[in-house]
């Protein structure tokens, strides 16, 4: 029996080390990113890449960092509690615990990044805070399914625990639209 643990000890090893690298190279990762995308851009549009860089990895660990200080206490207190309702005793396994820890951290770390894409595409002038506004119903719906499609497992709470802040990074990206998108002029138009 010892020898079977170990192959799941080494992995959860390494799952641990993958996920810790990511979010340590995460700035690099963004770099490299704006990097694919800025042969794209024009010379003025190029000018971002700092602020891209340093903003993506700040949101991206603040998504980490909720979802590690909020929703993981209450998803794992929701799910010991759903075995005490049925009246069984719960033991997590720490492959389970690593993969759904990781899969939850990574997820939020993305889906922070809703704020800093609308930055970049209103200075771009890909999108607007009225485009935003215009299609906030459809982006309900989406968020929901985005929530349910990144969120392992077919619990509802931790569904709503990242839809709760989906639809408030929506919100604040609408503002972040209108606050630094592109002015158009009323004749343009």
């Amino acid at each position: 029996m010892w020898v079977l643990l170990q192959p799941r000890l080494f992995f959860a090893k390494l799952k641990v080390a993958f996920i810790a690298a990511i979010f340590a190279a995460s700035p690099l990762v963004f770099y490299q990113l704006w990097q694919f995308v800025a042969p794209g851009l024009y010379q003025n549009e190029k000018r971002y890449v700092i602020p891209f860089v340093l903003f993506a990895s700040l949101f991206f660990l603040l998504g980490a960092g909720f979802c590690y200080q909020v929703v993981l206490p209450i998803a794992y207190a929701f799910f010991l509690d759903e075995y005490k309702t049925i009246g069984v005793q719960a033991t997590l396994r720490i492959s389970e615990y690593f993969s759904f820890t990781s899969r939850m951290l990574l997820a939020f770390g993305v889906t922070f990044e809703l704020p800093v894409l609308a930055f970049f595409f209103a200075r771009v002038g890909l999108i607007t805070h009225r485009t935003l506004l215009d299609f906030f119903r459809y982006s309900v719906v989406g968020i929901f399914i985005v929530a349910a499609v990144l969120t392992p497992g077919p619990d509802v709470a931790s569904q709503l625990l990242l839809a709760g802040p989906l639809l408030l990074l929506y919100l604040v990206s609408i503002g972040v639209a209108y606050a630094f998108g592109t002015r158009r002029d009323e004749n343009e138009e």
